[in-house]
């Protein structure tokens, strides 16, 4: 993604966005990935992403386009595509629906609140140096089933809080007085799964001074509550009527 620095004509200066899969699979033990370790991207998305990297830096260094680079752990938060963990465990247990968990659940990612990535590409493009890469990460590793629980706990909670919602979402197991947590179910891998990333943002909070805002626990209850009260925009999603409204505003139109 490239994203225009302000004060800059678009022509002059980018910024390139990417993720940490680029560098490949952590082991217990390890540390973060820095800007410094090698690529190593070990499925076909990983590697088209590392591609796109590369293309970049090689534009930099041959011909002098005036690029940064980010790579950031795994983003949650509002509006985020429900395929993905943490809207997919969402609203799923909102209609009773299973929550497939990977494996045996133990893969582990660094996780970062929307908002706090949002920021650190702030200060990329107002700090950072020309041709260069930083990381941005959220310091919150967590396996999947760690945290495929507190979602299923926040919702629970949020079921306690506000009697409604088991008229809103009838299906769901807290409507019944069960545990959102009754729904998990263990599923088959997926191959090329890396079994753990982790960012280590010591470059980005030394030069430009990021820190993240949000912890996982108030990013997680503020990405909950977000789901619940925006449903009319996820249901859109999940019925495909949203690709209506991309086709009134983009599709085909008579001259």
């Amino acid at each position: 993604m490239w994203i225009d620095s302000d004060g800059a004509p678009a022509s002059q200066r980018f910024h390139h966005v990417s993720t940490d899969e680029v560098y490949g699979s952590l082991q217990k033990g390890d540390p973060g990935f820095s800007e410094k370790t090698p690529y190593a991207p070990n499925s076909p998305y990983s590697a088209s992403k590392a591609a796109s990297d590369h293309l970049v830096r090689a534009y930099h260094h041959t011909y002098g386009l005036q690029i940064t680079t980010s790579n950031c752990s795994n983003n949650y938060g509002p509006y985020q595509f429900p395929e993905k963990l943490i809207p997919l465990m969402i609203v799923n247990a909102l209609d009773g629906k299973a929550l497939p968990v990977y494996g045996d659940g133990s893969n582990i990612r660094d996780w970062l609140f929307v908002e706090d990535h949002v920021g650190g590409i702030d200060l990329v493009l107002k700090k950072g140096r020309i041709g260069e890469t930083y990381n941005i990460g959220g310091n919150e590793g967590h396996a999947n089933l760690d945290i495929v629980n507190p979602v299923c706990a926040c919702l629970d909670l949020e079921f306690e809080k506000d009697p409604q919602l088991s008229t809103r979402f009838p299906n769901a197991p807290t409507a019944s007085g069960q545990s959102s947590s009754s729904l998990i179910e263990f599923v088959q891998d997926r191959p090329g799964h890396d079994w753990q990333y982790a960012i280590d943002p010591a470059k980005a909070t030394g030069e430009l001074g990021f820190s993240p805002t949000h912890n996982f626990a108030s990013g997680l209850q503020a990405t909950v509550a977000w789901m619940i009260s925006n449903e009319s925009w996820w249901r859109s999603i999940l019925d495909h009527s949203y690709r209506d409204w991309i086709r009134t505003q983009y599709g085909a139109r008579s001259s």
